[in-house]
């Protein structure tokens, strides 16, 4: 099985409302559960049930980013092109963390370029862009999960 046909796969059920899938050939298995909205891969499932209980604890701190997002909401981010994920996994601006990051603010991009990497069940996959122009803002932090179509970038096209 491909990334190709995994994508598809967690596309299918994410749709479809199926609460868990589960597929096992010769040399090869996979189990993907979904939560209330988002598509989840069994290996995951741990980070959120952790990080759920922080925000439980300290529930004014939501509060404060959710007031933030309306100033962010009035800049005119209509002329710009969202780079989104292509898949579920860990989102990783450079290939270690010795090494120079695929794609800052400001930097020119191209088609075919890489601009970040995505781990997704320990394969590193390259991402590269799909269009040409300026990176204006990077959306996600380093080493952070991310889910299928979510921005990771937005670019200024040239």
């Amino acid at each position: 099985m491909d990334i190709k046909q995994i994508q598809e796969l967690i596309k299918f059920v994410s749709r479809s409302g199926v609460n868990e899938v589960a597929i096992e050939q010769k040399d090869f298995k996979i189990t993907i559960k979904t939560a209330q909205t988002p598509t989840v891969v069994q290996a995951t499932i741990p980070a959120p049930l952790v990080t759920s209980a922080i925000p439980a604890a300290a529930a004014p701190q939501p509060i404060a980013p959710t007031e933030a997002k309306p100033a962010a909401a009035t800049e005119d981010n209509s002329k710009y092109i969202t780079i989104k994920s292509p898949m579920i996994g860990t989102f990783y601006r450079s290939a270690s963390p010795e090494k120079p990051s695929f794609a800052n603010v400001g930097d020119e991009i191209s088609t075919g370029k890489v601009i970040c990497i995505i781990e997704a069940m320990k394969l590193f996959n390259e991402i590269e862009s799909e269009v040409s122009g300026r990176i204006v803002k990077v959306l996600v932090e380093n080493a952070s999960p991310v889910e299928y179509d979510q921005p990771l970038f937005l670019v200024e096209p040239i």
